[in-house]
């Protein structure tokens, strides 16, 4: 485990032609609450758990039934699909991305919903079992290289030949319009958990892979609650992106292992997600594979049994207990962002 403080609080790094994430939910949840499969996901109050950690209260966002698809990223991909649709027909548009995971059946979803294509590039390191999930969604699902980079590469090359729109949930230069919105989509969680939450939290952990769910939370709480929690993002020790990048006061690309943590195995970070959080994190830390799945050995017996990447930013909670503020006195927020079959 590290932590880092992050130098950059309240000033961010300076990247003039990056957008800052969107802390705006209104034109998002207008949009998905006519979505049929639309429901509001729970917000738990751990009450067990925050007890045996001696904090005042643990709240955990359960995203693991959210619109059918098990995962936040439901609100991502297809909010942009669908705010598309809603400027215009779409049926003859094809949507292509690269995915490890959850990702790619949002976009699946989303373009078999308005009648479009999907073509969702996976790396050989894949299961079949998820590219399965992806075809039953109606997606043409193609295999190319060993590494997500590799089958990222692959999706922008075809998007390139064939004129179709690459819908990526990371973002770099010059690629920012369709990855501002979808981190968007994401607020709806945020604005859910507003109204949920008994109580404004005093620290926030969130998970992060490219950054875009923790850089758009983060913003959301921002707005919502100004500098009073304290917001610390949780990386594998494998793939310590944004934490790099904050030390460097640059995006960097880093190298390591594969993590248990596949979700959050993401080597570069989203350029708008790296300026949003070196403006409203507190602290980047870095966990290990063991310290995960350690910590959410927990959560089975309080009916939140997750997956590593899903549990990550509790996984991060359990290793600070005692410091940081993290006593009896604490609110703890955490977001369950998968299910542990995804």
């Amino acid at each position: 485990m590290e932590i880092l403080p992050n130098k950059w609080r309240g000033d961010g790094i300076q990247m003039d032609e990056i957008p800052m994430p969107s802390d705006d939910a209104t034109a998002p949840m207008a949009l998905l609450k006519r979505c049929p499969d639309y429901r509001e996901t729970p917000l738990c109050d751990c009450t067990t758990l925050a007890q045996r950690h001696g904090l005042g209260a643990i709240y955990i966002k359960d995203e693991r039934t959210r619109m059918g698809l098990g995962s936040f990223k439901a609100l991502g991909a297809a909010y942009v699909i669908a705010h598309m649709a809603a400027t215009g027909d779409i049926s003859d548009h094809v949507f292509v991305t690269a995915s490890a995971g959850n990702h790619g059946l949002s976009v699946a979803a989303g373009a078999g919903i308005f009648g479009a294509k999907s073509v969702v590039y996976i790396s050989n390191a894949v299961p079949e079992s998820f590219a399965k999930r992806l075809s039953d969604l109606g997606a043409q699902v193609v295999r190319a290289g060993d590494t997500y980079q590799a089958s990222m590469d692959a999706a922008q090359d075809a998007a390139q030949k064939n004129n179709w729109f690459l819908l990526s949930d990371s973002s770099w230069n010059g690629y920012v319009d369709a990855p501002h919105r979808l981190m968007q989509g994401y607020t709806v969680l945020a604005q859910e958990t507003v109204a949920q939450i008994p109580a404004p939290p005093t620290h926030i952990f969130l998970q992060a892979g490219v950054g875009g769910l923790a850089g758009a939370i983060a913003r959301y709480a921002r707005r919502i609650w100004g500098d009073d929690p304290t917001i610390i993002v949780v990386e594998p020790d494998r793939a310590p992106a944004l934490i790099n990048s904050i030390r460097a006061g640059k995006c960097v690309l880093t190298q390591g292992a594969e993590s248990n943590m596949g979700r959050l195995d993401c080597k570069e970070p989203s350029l708008i997600a790296l300026k949003g959080l070196s403006l409203d994190a507190d602290y980047f830390m870095t966990i290990t594979d063991d310290e995960c799945v350690n910590a959410i050995a927990d959560l089975p017996a309080h009916d939140l049994e997750t997956s590593p990447s899903g549990g990550a930013g509790y996984a991060g909670l359990t290793q600070l207990i005692g410091q940081y503020g993290l006593d009896e006195t604490a609110r703890v927020l955490c977001i369950l962002s998968e299910g542990s079959d995804i």
